[in-house]
């Protein structure tokens, strides 16, 4: 079994059933069971700032899937929940990024491993930081350490009562 670590975010419909739903769901793919999961975040959005805050994530899974098979599974659930990508950057339903496979390192047209730019995102380390504060990312250090460089872009904790 491989451990993998899987972003999830969303900022349409209501995110923060949209991102406990999937939470769910990964744990239903074959040969895969979710392991633990982070609280959820909300950020502000990035890239394009005319759509509203997204409910943030990680889930730390188990899986006999291998990276290309399991890129493919998560797209699909995406899928099922109606994500579409009419330009980059966009609003959306539903976005689950595959992160770390492994001590795996890949660069295919599909798939980037570990994820390029995970290491400079706090929506992606705050809460990777929360159940793998000791993980290491290749170059760049300890998650907790790049985390605690992130304090400034505008990623809160959800507080039970908004969740």
């Amino acid at each position: 079994m491989a451990r993998a670590y899987i972003a999830l975010g969303s900022n349409l419909r209501d995110p923060v059933q949209e991102v406990r739903q999937a939470m769910v769901e990964l744990g239903t793919l074959p040969g895969t069971r979710v392991v633990r999961t982070s609280s959820l975040y909300r950020t502000a959005p990035l890239g394009y700032d005319d759509q509203p805050d997204f409910i943030n994530a990680v889930a730390e899974i188990e899986t006999s899937l291998e990276p290309m098979a399991l890129l493919r599974a998560i797209l699909a659930l995406e899928t099922l929940h109606g994500r579409e990508r009419p330009f980059p950057n966009a609003p959306r339903v539903l976005d689950l990024d595959l992160l770390l496979y492994d001590q795996v390192s890949m660069n295919s047209q599909e798939l980037t491993l570990p994820h390029p730019r995970m290491h400079q995102r706090g929506f992606v380390l705050l809460p990777l930081a929360e159940i793998a504060p000791d993980l290491q990312l290749a170059d760049h250090g300890k998650v907790m350490d790049l985390a605690a460089q992130c304090a400034d872009q505008g990623v809160a904790l959800l507080q039970e009562d908004q969740a």
